[in-house]
């Protein structure tokens, strides 16, 4: 899949579906079920090398698995992260992101917003396609008690707004919002002529998106309100993708209880 097939999406009203993957085998089963993106997070910091945060996680660590994945995935289009301090300078990132890009991956995620124009910049003048990442931001956490909904107050959420129509402005082709409120998340939707992917935003996102594990209830724990459990009613992984792609297309998915 083409990013640009993305906005066609939105332009028809069509959700968006998208799950992590970080091995060969699960990226086969998500590109098999049509999840319509798959993600490298840097989420696999945590699900996979077992930490507390995503900040440990290398450009190696990223540049390995998505590799694994970008090989295994034949139709969904396939988005790898960034990780912690790979983009902190134009030349650093510029550097990553195309490592990213020769392993497979046909756009990279940047969390952040006007503190990263000049490398978002860079990017896109180097054809390298960008998804952007409002709201929360797991880069900027280092205990689990810091994950928090972001813009629930006037001051943050006009800045959460204003830093989106400042992506859109530079030619970031997705936007990725996480744990803000699902009337913020709404209204920022409907500035953006570019789709939005949420992930504990509500409804009225273009698209949703989740950690696979979470989704599967592999991750252990108490889980964010936003986290439904699709294998609990399945027999496969298979039928949970199935089922979380048909709840996510047909607008039930995340319900009011699972938004903010």
């Amino acid at each position: 899949m083409k990013h640009s097939e993305l906005s066609l999406f939105k332009e028809q009203g069509q959700k968006i579906t998208c799950l992590t993957a970080y091995d060969a085998s699960m990226a086969k089963i998500l590109d098999q079920s049509g999840v319509d993106a798959i993600l490298i997070g840097d989420s696999l910091g945590m699900v996979i090398q077992g930490g507390e945060n995503t900040r440990s996680v290398s450009i190696n660590d990223m540049i390995y698995h998505t590799s694994i994945v970008s090989d295994s995935s034949s139709n969904a289009l396939v988005i790898a992260d960034m990780p912690f301090a790979s983009y902190d300078s134009s030349d650093d990132a510029l550097k990553n992101a195309k490592s990213l890009i020769d392993a497979g991956a046909r756009m990279v995620k940047i969390e952040g917003g006007s503190e990263h124009s000049d490398v978002i910049k860079t990017l896109i003048s180097n054809n390298i396609n960008i998804c952007g990442h409002l709201g929360l931001q797991p880069q900027l956490v280092i205990k689990s008690d810091d994950y928090r909904v972001q813009g629930r107050n006037d001051s943050s959420a006009q800045t959460i707004l204003n830093n989106a129509l400042l992506l859109e402005s530079l030619g970031v082709s997705v936007l990725v919002l996480e744990c803000i409120p699902s009337d913020l998340a709404k209204t920022i939707s409907e500035k953006l002529t570019i789709p939005t992917i949420g992930i504990g935003a509500g409804v009225h996102c273009d698209g949703q998106v989740l950690v696979s594990y979470d989704m599967l209830g592999i991750t252990t724990g108490k889980q964010p309100r936003f986290v439904r459990n699709f294998l609990s009613n399945q027999i496969t992984i298979s039928d949970a993708v199935e089922s979380f792609v048909l709840e996510v297309k047909e607008g039930r998915f995340p319900s009011e209880s699972e938004s903010y």
